[in-house]
């Protein structure tokens, strides 16, 4: 199982709620101990420099404490201080989630979502290390463990961390600010912008990421070079078709193919963002399907077809209502040799959310218009999604959402979907 998830990285240089290194923390009969021994200290170095004080002056006659005695002194200060402010920080974060799903023409049931641990050690102001994890049960009932995302993250100065390792796409706002359930003001994300969508979920690379001022308007960006998508494929009645992109995070780049991407984004004034995303590169079929069997077979020797990604978005507050959208157009080339040559594909899809927090109370009602279109006809889908939330607090969320599905006859595309759904952030 592949998993490829606000984060503003920056955001954990204050960890108010961290915890410190294993042993640090103090009961308060220990805190009051330490507290004398420190003042105790404090009070003997301070002696120790005005008996210097006034040698120096030719007040008083040469104290018996030498330079290495006063060094040792001050050796002891610090490491009796040290526990107040610590190098080094461990926070954890994370959510998870639990529900029910009743969708037309099948049994309702309930599911548990996922648990996702976030683990953060930060050292000083320079490095942080952060990787979420995440658990589900699976239909047959067994635990499925899969990675999201594992960064270094170098603070190089105030415009630009350095993010090496397996990242959440920038492409975008949803992947990489919105996905986690109790920040997704609805059970579901929007069609194709999950995995096998039109926007890209996950890379393993290089990634620069920070924010600069452009005068009185603010801006951030991401630019990374990453291993890139591998491209599923179906052979049906003698031919090939394209069926997906899997653009998630791969252990290894088996075509060898590199993509380059990014996005920028300016707050031209408070509580409004509009980022524009771009990503280029190669991407190949490495996994062919069986329409039949199901059966997958590797495939070498594969065209690498171009792969081109555009996106769009917007997110406008105001007082207790909130408005945001994107737009993403995945594009992969025709195949004109080799063992799957096959017409090329586009993958496309945008939707619109709009939620309002009734004032005076904790429900929150959200409206949601989503559009995606494949190369297949089979896989496309129009959603009207509703939904009512309670906030019981500001991380804990009760959500009911309902969806309205316009798809492929039979397929889950076209079926409509009751959901609840409880998710935590913690």
């Amino acid at each position: 199982m592949k998993k490829t998830t606000i984060r503003n990285r920056c955001g954990f240089l204050a960890l108010g709620a961290s915890m410190m290194l294993p042993g640090i923390a103090l009961a308060q009969t220990d805190y009051e101990v330490l507290q004398s021994q420190v003042q105790e200290l404090a009070a003997q170095l301070a002696a120790v420099q005005q008996a210097l004080a006034k040698l120096q002056q030719g007040q008083a006659e040469a104290p018996s404490t030498t330079a290495a005695d006063i060094a040792e002194l001050k050796d002891d200060v610090a490491t009796a201080l040290e526990w107040r402010t610590p190098s080094s920080l461990i926070h954890m974060a994370g959510y998870t989630d639990v529900g029910y799903v009743n969708a037309k023409n099948s049994d309702g049931t309930f599911v548990l979502g996922s648990f996702a641990p976030i683990f953060h050690f930060q050292y000083r102001d320079k490095v942080m290390f952060e990787s979420e994890l995440e658990f589900e049960i699976s239909p047959d009932g067994e635990t499925e463990v899969g990675m999201e995302y594992l960064t270094i993250d170098y603070f190089l100065n105030d415009y630009v961390t350095v993010v090496a390792g397996s990242f959440l796409s920038p492409i975008g706002q949803f992947r990489q600010n919105l996905h986690p359930s109790w920040i997704n003001k609805l059970a579901s994300a929007p069609p194709g912008f999950g995995h096998d969508g039109a926007a890209p979920t996950a890379d393993l690379g290089l990634q620069l990421r920070g924010g600069f001022p452009l005068g009185s308007v603010r801006s951030n960006y991401a630019v990374y070079v990453g291993n890139g998508p591998e491209l599923n494929a179906v052979f049906d009645d003698g031919e090939f078709e394209l069926e997906g992109i899997a653009a998630e995070t791969f252990g290894v780049d088996r075509d060898g193919k590199k993509v380059v991407g990014g996005r920028f984004a300016i707050l031209p004034v408070a509580r409004l963002e509009i980022g524009v995303s771009a990503l280029t590169g190669k991407a190949t079929v490495t996994g062919l399907e069986d329409e039949v069997s199901g059966a997958i077979t590797e495939v070498d020797g594969a065209f690498a077809r171009d792969y081109d990604v555009i996106g769009a978005d917007y997110a406008w507050a105001w007082n207790d209502f909130s408005l945001r959208g994107e737009y993403v157009r995945s594009k992969v080339g025709a195949a004109l040799s080799g063992p799957t040559a096959s017409d090329g594909g586009t993958w496309k899809s945008w939707y619109s959310q709009a939620a309002w927090r009734i004032p005076s109370t904790n429900y929150e009602a959200v409206m949601r218009f989503a559009d995606f279109d494949t190369p297949n006809v089979i896989g496309d889908q129009t959603q009207w999604a509703i939904g009512l939330n309670y906030l019981i607090t500001n991380s804990f969320i009760a959500k009911g959402t309902y969806e309205f599905n316009d798809g492929f006859t039979g397929s889950n595309a076209d079926s409509n979907r009751l959901m609840l759904q409880l998710a935590y952030g913690f």
